[in-house]
């Protein structure tokens, strides 16, 4: 079964031909999968539309090896948690997959990487081994081939100094952090950046006590001097990513789709503009499980972007751009 083919996704048709097919490749090859579906009495041979899919709680990649393949892994990505929670493990079997769904994704959203220094700003990842993220980083830092690229655990003197630096050659910045690690900066360093992507990650990671995302964003602007902060919607569960390129509206790249549950009804799905919990398709899990039920709440718009408003109560504060209101 040819996998790379999601990469050329044209349409909606073409995605729904595709998510189909893989549906019935993890119903088929992962245990853990096929035991959910045939809990709920999915009759895999019935299943025709998106929304008749069913979508495994994420919570499974706690407790459960996720897999839909006999390969062995190659890297096992874990989410950072919380101290005595238990992680997230994602099993990736073929790395290239996810080199190449967060390099198309990026050329898609922002254009060669090459045309870019890559400043990242990722403290309480860079303290953990197994990060998705760093992995990300580290091969777009790698590919962006400009001579200051690369990570910054503290060294906001030094970032500051660099920045400089970098405006006064016109160089197009990309610089990617944390939540708590960009406002500390802020804090100590006011700028009028040009030719910059401010790009927040999210999450405040137990060092800094949450803030609505509007008020996050506008302390970051005024402190970098910027129209607009970006955002990056992924999780260690998934192998693609959303971007946003300003006031917390993602879009998928076109191997990717986001639909919105019931929360009182986890097999139905919301209208468009009505809150409530993500599903996402990721297609570029094909070695895992594509069709993951989140713990986040958010609404679709009526052209198809999507926006992150929260988490589910009593649920732990874990993952990429999640804001709490």
């Amino acid at each position: 079964m040819k996998q790379d083919s999601i990469f050329d996704i044209q349409d909606s048709e073409d995605f729904l031909v595709h998510s189909l097919r893989i549906f019935n490749f993890q119903y088929k090859n992962n245990p853990v999968y096929r035991s959910f579906c045939d809990y709920l009495n999915i009759n895999a041979s019935s299943v025709t539309q998106l929304e008749q899919i069913p979508f495994l709680p994420i919570e499974f990649f706690k407790s459960k090896k996720v897999v839909s393949t006999t390969d062995q892994e190659e890297i096992i990505f874990t989410s950072s948690g919380t101290t005595g929670s238990q992680t997230s493990k994602h099993y990736v079997t073929d790395l290239q997959v996810y080199e190449h769904s967060y390099k198309k994704a990026f050329n898609h959203f922002y254009g060669p990487v090459e045309d870019y220094c890559i400043l990242a700003l990722l403290p309480s990842y860079l303290e953990r081994t197994g990060s998705s993220l760093i992995y990300m980083a580290d091969d777009l830092i790698k590919q962006s081939n400009h001579p200051k690229s690369g990570f910054f655990l503290n060294e906001y003197e030094q970032l500051y100094r660099l920045l400089l630096e970098l405006q006064e050659s016109d160089t197009k910045i990309l610089i990617i952090g944390v939540s708590f690690a960009l406002l500390e900066f802020t804090e100590q360093y006011q700028l009028n950046l040009e030719h910059t992507v401010i790009m927040e990650t999210g999450g405040m990671k137990g060092r800094r006590k949450e803030i609505v995302r509007q008020e996050l964003h506008q302390l970051l602007k005024d402190g970098f001097g910027v129209q607009e902060i970006h955002s990056e919607y992924g999780m260690t569960e998934l192998l693609s990513q959303a971007y946003s390129q300003g006031q917390g509206i993602f879009q998928c790249p076109p191997w990717m789709n986001i639909l919105v549950r019931d929360p009182e009804d986890p097999l139905s799905f919301q209208k468009t503009g009505k809150n409530g919990g993500i599903n996402i398709i990721d297609l570029a899990n094909f070695n895992s499980c594509s069709f993951i039920a989140t713990q986040d709440l958010g609404k679709i718009n009526q052209d198809g972007t999507f926006e992150i408003i929260g988490r589910f109560d009593n649920s732990d504060i874990r993952g990429c751009n999640l804001m709490v209101l």
